[in-house]
């Protein structure tokens, strides 16, 4: 499967459809939130260590291109290190996203930007611009593992990330789960009740006798 392939198919999934096959996956903090609900991203990683500072960011912008994901590590949550200038930068450079494991601003600009922008909150006021740029780096990110060239899938229930291999790995299994639950809730909505499409008798009686079991949906 080419690359553009499978960020496609990826494009189509939920991030809930990627874990539920590949649990493995990782998944940013949850502090981690969209600046405008609704939206989907997808798209190749990279980074840039900001140490508190702008220069990395600018730096970064400057590097990446069409379909990147630009994935920030503040170094600090006192200050923003992205508002409207940047962010319109990347968006006329073709950038899918950007992440911010810190605060942005200039929220209502970036709200109007068609590319998505994800941050962990606000603020007026941006760090200088004076230090070395650190760029294409590993970041740890709450703990999780962010790396340049890894692929991210971003909606409103959060940021997955993965090197290439692992997507491409669950990408068949999400499509078949979200294949699968969409044809359960079209039964629901059609009158069929949640405990006629799942195991949930058998397997609580399972549970009980201290047997084996798996809640399972069918």
């Amino acid at each position: 499967m080419t690359t553009s392939t499978l960020l496609d198919r990826l494009g189509r999934l939920s991030t809930t459809s990627l874990v539920d096959a590949s649990p493995t996956l990782r998944i940013l903090p949850p502090t981690l939130r969209p600046i405008v609900s609704g939206r989907h991203l997808v798209g190749r990683v990279v980074t840039a260590r900001a140490n508190r500072d702008l220069m990395s960011v600018i730096h970064a912008l400057r590097e990446s291109g069409p379909g990147d994901v630009l994935v920030v590590d503040p170094g600090g949550d006192d200050r923003a290190v992205a508002g409207e200038l940047f962010g319109t930068e990347a968006q006329r450079r073709g950038l899918a996203g950007l992440v911010i494991h810190g605060r942005s601003r200039d929220t209502a600009t970036l709200a109007a930007l068609a590319m998505p922008v994800w941050s962990t909150g606000v603020a007026p006021h941006a760090y200088p611009a004076r230090a070395i740029p650190e760029t294409g780096v590993t970041l740890s990110l709450g703990g999780v593992r962010v790396a340049p060239g890894d692929l991210l899938v971003g909606d409103d229930d959060g940021l997955v990330v993965g090197a290439e291999d692992e997507l491409a790995a669950a990408v068949g299994g999400a499509e078949a789960i979200e294949d699968r639950e969409k044809g359960l809730q079209a039964r629901m909505l059609d009158g069929a009740s949640l405990f006629d499409v799942m195991n949930y008798d058998e397997h609580l009686a399972a549970l009980r006798e201290g047997r084996p079991s798996g809640l399972s949906f069918g």
